[in-house]
C-alpha cells in the first residue's frame, strides 16, 4: 500500500455522487487509489465526476439509478458483484430534504419520498451489500447525518426524523456485524457545508461563511485510513478536524 495511496485496490460505492460532498468524497476516495462506483440520478453529473477522477488519474464506474425504485439497489449489488465480487468501503451520502415547516404542516407525500430514500433505501444498501462488505478488505460503512436526526429544531422535523432513523439503522447493524465480521460503521455529520441542500435550507447564507465539500471528502478519506472502532460517530468542523 502505497503512503500517497492509501486505499489502493480498494471497492467503494459513493451514493448521491453528482454533486457536493458525494462528488467531492468520490474524487477523494479515487485520489486515494480506490475504484469508486458512482451512483446518482443525473447520468450527465455522473459523467462529470467521472471525467475528472479518470482526469486526476483515478479510476471510476458509474451506474445512474433512481435508489428509491423498485430493485434498483439489488441490480446494482449484483452488478458490483459479478464484476468485483466484493465491496470494501461504502458511502451512504443521498439524502432528501423536505421542505422546512412545522410538523403540523408536513406534505405527507414529500415526507414519503424522504423516508423512502433516506430510510428505506439505506436499508436495502445495507440487505444488499452486507455479504460483499463481508469479503472485502475490512468492509467500512460511512453513513452521512445530520445533527437534526439527534437534536430536534423546529420546522426540520421531517428531515430531522429520517436522520434519526437513519442513525438507528446504521448503529444497530453496526452492532449486529461487529462480532461476526471485520466490518465496521461509522457515521459522520459534515455540519455546515457549501452543498446545494444547505443553500436551499439557508438561502440568504453567503457560500463563502461554510466550509467546501472537500474538507468532509478528505476526512472520510483519512477516518478510512485508520482502523476505527465500530460505531464511530463525529462532526467535522470547518478546519475538517473533528
Amino acid at each position: 500500500m502505497s503512503g500517497n495511496k492509501p486505499l489502493e485496490g480498494r471497492i467503494a460505492l459513493v451514493t448521491g455522487a453528482s454533486r457536493g460532498i458525494g462528488a467531492a468524497t468520490a474524487k477523494a476516495l479515487a485520489a486515494a487509489g480506490a475504484h469508486v462506483v458512482i451512483t446518482a440520478r443525473n447520468a450527465g453529473d455522473l459523467e462529470q465526476v467521472e471525467e475528472a477522477i479518470h482526469q486526476n488519474g483515478g479510476a471510476a464506474t458509474i451506474a445512474p439509478m433512481d435508489l428509491t425504485e423498485s430493485d434498483s439497489i439489488a441490480r446494482l449489488a449484483n452488478a458490483v458483484a459479478e464484476r468485483w465480487d466484493r465491496l470494501d468501503i461504502l458511502v451512504i451520502n443521498a439524502a432528501i430534504l423536505p421542505t422546512l415547516t412545522p410538523v403540523t404542516h408536513i406534505e405527507q407525500r414529500e415526507f414519503n419520498r424522504a423516508l423512502t430514500l433516506n430510510v428505506l433505501a439505506t436499508q436495502a444498501l445495507l440487505v444488499n451489500f452486507d455479504p460483499l462488505l463481508k469479503r472485502g478488505q475490512q468492509g467500512r460503512v460511512i453513513g452521512m447525518t445530520s445533527s437534526v436526526g439527534s437534536e430536534a429544531r423546529a420546522f426540520w422535523g421531517a428531515y430531522g426524523a429520517s436522520k434519526a432513523a437513519f442513525d438507528t439503522l446504521l448503529l444497530t447493524y453496526a452492532h449486529e456485524v461487529q462480532r461476526i465480521s471485520e466490518t465496521r460503521v461509522a457515521i459522520l455529520d459534515p455540519g455546515g457545508t457549501r452543498t446545494a441542500m444547505r443553500a436551499r435550507a439557508f438561502p440568504g447564507e453567503d457560500p463563502e461563511a461554510v466550509k467546501p465539500p472537500e474538507v468532509v471528502a478528505d476526512r472520510i478519506v483519512a477516518l478510512l485510513s485508520e482502523d476505527f472502532p465500530t460505531c464511530h460517530r463525529e462532526r467535522i468542523e470547518a478546519s475538517g478536524r473533528t
